[in-house]
């Protein structure tokens, strides 16, 4: 597979605007290509045509277009490629998405695009849908899909917005308690947990934490930290 896929942690960073921190990096994974095909499956209590004008406000160098918008979903996604789009899943609702896109049909189209190096961005839920699954989300389950599985473009879990606050007074379980209960059930199975502002890349079969803060692997009884530019090539042998 020649995959060329930024997973982002997140849409904001801090107090910035929609995007701001990540413009330089989805530039940077875009090239020269401007033409998005945007897929705001994720989105719940916002429209899917408010979301599509919120990304491009976001990124006005580049014409975004909802996959919602088109006749042909599965073939606008088959098409992206030739016809020079990048395709570009927001954040929202994990298990919304993933239930659009069973329903649509679009899970193998998006991975054969994928796999034909046609280049993919996701923030949040996005990347979420990267891992195997989607068993190590922070959503909450407003929906159910046909199932968990999710593109497997990676092969370990993902958590996105990563946070190792615990606020005052709160007590009900960490993220890491969480991550613990997953690990704890399969315990060969890595969660990549990434904080915002930072994204795993995924470019000539290498893979790589960039952005400013540092992350972890959870994996089994361990919690391993990862550090921005980190090689973590090693972890895509990790489903053999």
């Amino acid at each position: 597979m020649t995959a060329h896929v930024l997973m982002l942690s997140s849409s904001r960073q801090g107090d910035e605007t929609y995007l701001e921190h990540a413009r330089a990096l989805i530039f940077a994974h875009l090239g020269e290509i401007r033409d998005l095909l945007f897929v705001p499956y994720a989105a719940v209590t916002q429209t899917y045509d408010s979301y599509v004008d919120a990304v491009a406000t976001a990124l006005p160098e580049c014409k975004v277009t909802g996959l919602h918008s088109v006749e042909d979903p599965v073939a606008a996604v088959n098409n992206a490629k030739k016809n020079g789009q990048a395709i570009v899943v927001g954040g929202g609702n994990t298990f919304h998405l993933l239930s659009t896109l069973y329903a649509n049909a679009l899970i193998v189209p998006i991975k054969h695009a994928i796999a034909d190096c046609t280049p993919y961005i996701g923030w949040s839920a996005g990347s979420n849908i990267c891992g195997q699954s989607i068993r190590t989300t922070n959503d909450m389950p407003i929906i159910e899909p046909p199932s968990f599985d999710a593109l497997d473009i990676v092969p370990f879990q993902l958590n996105p917005h990563y946070t190792d606050y615990q606020p005052p007074g709160h007590n009900g379980e960490t993220r890491d308690q969480r991550l613990a209960e997953f690990t704890t059930l399969n315990p060969t199975t890595p969660v990549v947990a990434i904080r915002e502002g930072t994204a795993l890349r995924l470019t000539n079969n290498q893979l790589s934490l960039v952005g400013e803060k540092d992350g972890f692997i959870f994996l089994g009884e361990e919690k391993t930290p990862i550090s921005s530019g980190d090689d973590l090539t090693y972890l895509l042998d990790s489903g053999e």
